[in-house]
This record gives C-alpha cells, sequence and structure tokens, in this order.
C-alpha cells in the first residue's frame, strides 16, 4: 500500500483549487437529476500534484493509481451512483474508499456532466467518426451542450464498412460492436449517445438517421426499434463497448486538465469493460 504523502513538500495546487476548475469544465448543473457525480473522497486542503483519469473506480484502476503515485482518481463513472448504508470493507466499496483514504488519494466522478459539454463523451466520438456538423441529439439550456450527437459523415459508407471503421477506433474488448441492420445499407445521417443511450430509441433524430450508435442496447427496446423501422423507416443500430465509447474520451480530457491545472495527468490504460471473453461456435 502506498503511504499517505506529506503535503508540506509537495507542489501543485490545493484539491479545492482543482474542484474550482473541475466545476467550470464540468458544471455539476449540467448533471442528470439521477446521477451523483463529484467528490467521493479526498481533503479539500490535500496538495495535488498527480491526477490519474479512468473510466471506473474498481479495484485495479484504484491499485494502479496508488502506485503511481497520483493524488487524485478522476473517474467518468461514479463509484457511489446509488445510495449505500455501509462502507465496511467487507464491500467492494467500502474497500476502495479504505484503499484510497489510507493511501492518500482522492477520487472525483464526472459523468453526466461531462457528457453533454461540447468537448464532452459523445461529441469526442462524433469527432473521432469524422461527422460534419455535428450538434447535440438533446440540446441543453447551455447552448451547445446536451446528450448524445447527430451528425453527417464525410463521405457516405455502408453499415458493414462503419462497424469496422468503429471497431478500429475503439479499443479492444471481448465483444466489439453488434451490428441490427443490412451491411450494405448506405450511411450518411448518425446519431449516436456514448454509453447507455436505449432510452433515446424513439427521439425523432434518432429515428431520422441512418443509423444509432450507443451502448448496452437491451433485447425488447432494441427489437421492438428495428421492428417500428421495418414498418415506418428508421435506423440500423449499432451496439458498441460503453466501457470503450468513454474510454475514447479520457485522452482528450487529459489535455483539457493539463491547460487548466499545469498538473501531471495520466490516463489508466487497464481495461474495466466488465467482459473478458466470448465464444462463438464453431460449425462442424
Amino acid at each position: 500500500m502506498t503511504p499517505k504523502k506529506d503535503s508540506s513538500t509537495t507542489t501543485g495546487m490545493s484539491l479545492e483549487r482543482v474542484l474550482e476548475q473541475l466545476e467550470a469544465l464540468w458544471p455539476s448543473a449540467g448533471a442528470e437529476d439521477w446521477d451523483s457525480p463529484g467528490l467521493v473522497v479526498g481533503d479539500p486542503r490535500a496538495r495535488i500534484t498527480s491526477i490519474h483519469l479512468v473510466v471506473d473506480a474498481v479495484e485495479a484502476t484504484v491499485n494502479e493509481a496508488l502506485e503511481q503515485g497520483a493524488d487524485l482518481i478522476i473517474a467518468h463513472h461514479p463509484l457511489l451512483l446509488r445510495g449505500v448504508t455501509t462502507v465496511s470493507e467487507a464491500t467492494y466499496k467500502g474497500h476502495l474508499i479504505a484503499q484510497l483514504i489510507r493511501g492518500g488519494c482522492a477520487l472525483f466522478s464526472a459523468h453526466t456532466n461531462a457528457d453533454v459539454v461540447p468537448t464532452g463523451t459523445s461529441a469526442y466520438l462524433a469527432d473521432a467518426l469524422g461527422l460534419v456538423d455535428h450538434t447535440a441529439l438533446v440540446p441543453g439550456v447551455t447552448p451547445g451542450h446536451g446528450l448524445g450527437r447527430v451528425g453527417t459523415l464525410a463521405q457516405p459508407m455502408s453499415l458493414y464498412e462503419l462497424a469496422v471503421a468503429l471497431g478500429e477506433i475503439l479499443p479492444h474488448t471481448a465483444v466489439g460492436p453488434l451490428v441490427a441492420g443490412d451491411p450494405a445499407r448506405e450511411i450518411s445521417r448518425v446519431s449516436l449517445c456514448a454509453g447507455a443511450g436505449d432510452s433515446l430509441l424513439s427521439h425523432p433524430e434518432v429515428t431520422g438517421s441512418d443509423v444509432y450508435i450507443t451502448s448496452d442496447l437491451r433485447h425488447h427496446p432494441a427489437s421492438e426499434a428495428l421492428e417500428q423501422a421495418a414498418l415506418s423507416g428508421g435506423p440500423a443500430l449499432i451496439n458498441i463497448s460503453h466501457f470503450g465509447a468513454e474510454w475514447l474520451w479520457l485522452d482528450a480530457a487529459a489535455e483539457e486538465l493539463r491547460e487548466r491545472l499545469g498538473i501531471d495527468v495520466v490516463v489508466g490504460d487497464l481495461t474495466t469493460d466488465p467482459w473478458t471473453f466470448q465464444v462463438q461456435r464453431v460449425e462442424t
């Protein structure tokens, strides 16, 4: 276990000042009502000299951050998204919180408030795909902010070609892009939502697209959307790794943090996608 650091001999800036910059970058007012972003562990008076940026705060990423001497972990997904009644170390959340406190490392999450900004998770995915003039799928109150993105490919391509391109952009995970639709279908208009986006399947911008890209699509919502599309028109679907879609954004977020804070920011390279392998039946 990494010992708690002696803040009297470090440079950097106080966690309190870092939090002010994080609020400016990812305003908490932009978070969904059900969300719980913000500081989970940490003393606002502590000195921050090194930040570790990850999608998920789990045993492996916390250990990695502590081993590398990080003072602050910024995770996209909140560790305490839903209420807990104990932080006993017999629970994994209590265990991680105890590890962080003993290691002198703070934990902060930027979740849906980091999704909706113009440089957020969906916007970065849209940029990676080369979408032209993309805008928020669900516009927010603040101009340029909003959930998801919708735009046009610089050059139309087939659904198969788009799925292959996505597979090359995203980090390797056990399950690559899953596609529902005719592989030869020409794709121009693309809507997407990094993270779990099946709540937007019936949104007019989605139904008016050639394809909708998101994660965690469940059987019934996907099946019903495809049946409706066959009847009255609608998009093909591409289901991608939730972890992978949001991991793409970390490099851009790290660069923004370096510019604002002047502090060392390291992007964790551990895969925290929960699926580790896939079995495919081989016909004999």
